[in-house]
């Protein structure tokens, strides 16, 4: 297998072959010849015909400042070592002092006419993942220290440089308002999301909109022809960084510990790519998609410092396709008509918690509660089988049980504690009342 670094390509979005490869191509023709003073770009094949739909000249552009764009659509592609051809051309005092032909191959890579590639060195020589575990066990040795023996150290500094453009594309994302560009008029939705706690919002849900505003983010930069990481691809950009954007921002990962699922998250992707394909061409969304989570799956497991066979697992089971979910069967259920017993229902059930339940409780306030809930509880369950099911139904019916729950462990603490006081136990107890309800049923 190849290096990692051929997995996470840095460069401008849609396309990895149509603006990756060619941003990539520009910077390193650009670095040959820092001294000229213009650079011309002609660009042939497909990157002729499709490159400005993609946004080619842009990336070239963000990669070789101030090229000058040339679009050839007369050049046949039997004519051509490759359907995406690119010639650059160096000036300096308006004399051409260098021609090169590049060519972007798939994937964010190029290829540079008569030079062998780094990329076609083979790094890894195992070729899938249960190898990878039997040298691992053999040698006595982590994955992420196989990665850095086969690698080098110094891979440590180019995955910085690609969580450098992870961050800074997710930081973008969030900042940003207005219509992507493409037509569509599609709306950018990151920064609405990231600001938009819901009422009595969760600490489950605030994780998921949190990671769902980053990986909107991330692949609305992406749609804007903005510079992005392939993960392993363009169209599956969002996923690894939103993951790992939010394990560092709101979980406290280091940036050391990062760097590692990175590795850990890279090599996945490239036992994908070897074995089967990252291609949503060739095999679909689940090529680009379901390797992404698979990435991001193992490298949250290698965050978590699991072992090497759990890392395995993690990156399986986020590349398998759901179980089919049987029909729902209503059976005799109807539309629901009176919305306001719903409504009705939820404030009689706040209400009681606040004035019963709330900092300041008795035995008597606690037994009350408890006999309504229980009525409650009744009229929740007749209303939840007469009708169609409905979130606020079901949000309804959660509620009631949470409450019976918090009333229940209530009664069994007979003392005053923390935040609660009973009125008839003032006193803490010496030593702490194992509250937890064996057998409950909902």
């Amino acid at each position: 297998m190849k290096s990692i670094t051929s997995v996470y390509k840095i460069g401008n979005g849609p396309s990895s072959s149509h603006t990756v490869g060619p941003f990539h191509a520009a910077e390193t023709f650009g670095s040959r010849y820092p001294d000229a003073d213009a650079y011309e770009v002609t660009l042939y094949g497909s990157l002729a015909f499709t490159g400005e739909g993609h946004g080619t000249g842009k990336a070239i552009q963000e990669g070789l400042p101030g090229a000058k764009i040339l679009f050839d659509r007369e050049t046949k592609e039997e004519d051509l070592p490759h359907p995406n051809t690119m010639l650059f051309k160096a000036f300096k005092d308006g004399k051409e002092i260098a021609a090169t032909r590049i060519f972007s191959i798939g994937g964010g890579s190029i290829r540079i006419e008569f030079e062998p590639s780094e990329e076609d060195k083979e790094v890894y020589p195992q070729q899938n993942f249960s190898e990878i575990v039997a040298l691992c066990n053999q040698e006595n040795i982590s994955i992420i220290q196989l990665i850095y023996i086969l690698e080098g150290y110094t891979l440590r500094d180019y995955l910085k440089k690609v969580w450098r453009a992870m961050q800074e594309a997710v930081e973008r994302g969030l900042n940003a308002e207005g219509i992507l560009p493409g037509g569509l008029n599609l709306t950018r939705k990151a920064k609405y999301l990231y600001n938009k706690r819901c009422y009595n919002e969760s600490a489950d849900v605030t994780m998921n909109r949190l990671i769902a505003a980053y990986a909107y983010a991330v692949s609305e930069e992406n749609a804007a022809e903005n510079v992005v990481v392939t993960a392993p691809t363009c169209g599956s950009c969002g996923v690894l960084p939103s993951i790992l954007y939010y394990m560092n921002r709101e979980r406290g990962f280091p940036e050391e510990e990062i760097l590692d699922a990175l590795a850990v998250a890279g090599l996945i992707g490239n036992v994908i790519r070897t074995n089967a394909s990252i291609s949503g061409a060739e095999c679909g969304c689940q090529a680009e998609i379901g390797s992404a989570c698979s990435m991001a799956a193992a490298a949250v497991a290698q965050l978590y410092q699991l072992s090497i066979d759990q890392i395995e697992y993690a990156a399986e089971i986020a590349m398998d396709a759901p179980p089919e979910i049987p029909e729902w069967k209503t059976g005799s259920a109807v539309p629901p008509d009176e919305a306001v017993l719903v409504s009705h229902m939820w404030d009689e059930i706040r209400r009681l918690m606040w004035d019963y339940v709330g900092i300041v409780r008795t035995n008597k306030r606690l037994a009350r509660a408890a006999r309504r809930l229980k009525t409650l509880r009744r009229e929740i369950r007749d209303y939840y089988f007469r009708y169609l099911v409905t979130p606020d139904t079901l949000e309804l019916r959660n509620l009631a049980v949470y409450a019976e729950l918090i009333v229940r462990s209530a009664q069994k603490r007979h003392e005053s504690r923390g935040l609660h006081y009973t009125l008839d136990y003032p006193r803490q107890s010496r030593k702490a009342v194992q509250t937890v309800l064996d057998g409950f049923k909902g």
